[in-house]
């Protein structure tokens, strides 16, 4: 999947260059952590930190079917992804916006269940369509491909588009 990469230049040092494609994929498949920004039926914001795991062209996560995220996911789907870092000068932030679609195929699920053991270290077992964690809890598995994904470099300081179409 290649995006349409725009820079903004309004937004970015005189002279830099859009961030590529390939360096926001290796963020987007080294980070751990994640900050998923979803809406409440009231219109307020929700924004938790979560895993996720970066795989075929789609960002994954997973939570419990009881989780206030759960809820927002099912009444509005988008969502916002975020990672990077805390740090002013150095490294590259990313943006993942997107619609959540459960994830319920089996075979997709078990390919998930090793991600998520080998990178994160998580054990899950897979259920008929979600996940079952140690304590045998509930855990619906999202993915977002994304509709928009925007980076911000900071050295220089850059912000960069990628859509796909």
């Amino acid at each position: 999947m290649e995006p349409n990469v725009e820079l903004n230049a309004d937004y970015s040092e005189p002279g830099a260059s859009a961030v590529p494609w390939a360096d926001v994929l290796a963020v987007l498949t080294a980070s751990e952590m994640f900050w998923l920004s979803t809406v409440r039926r009231t219109g307020r914001p929700h924004v938790t930190p979560l895993p996720a795991i970066w795989h075929e062209d789609v960002l994954h996560f997973c939570t419990g079917d009881q989780e206030q995220k759960s809820a927002n996911l099912l009444a509005n789907p988008a969502c916002v992804l975020t990672t990077g870092t805390n740090r002013l000068h150095v490294g590259l932030d990313v943006i993942v916006e997107g619609t959540a679609v459960r994830v319920t195929d089996r075979d997709r699920l078990v390919r998930l269940a090793g991600l998520w053991k080998s990178k994160l270290d998580w054990d899950f077992e897979v259920g008929d369509d979600v996940f079952h964690d140690a304590d045998g809890r509930t855990a619906w598995v999202f993915g977002v491909a994304p509709d928009k994904v925007l980076s911000f470099g900071k050295n220089p300081y850059t912000q960069t588009r990628y859509l796909f179409s």
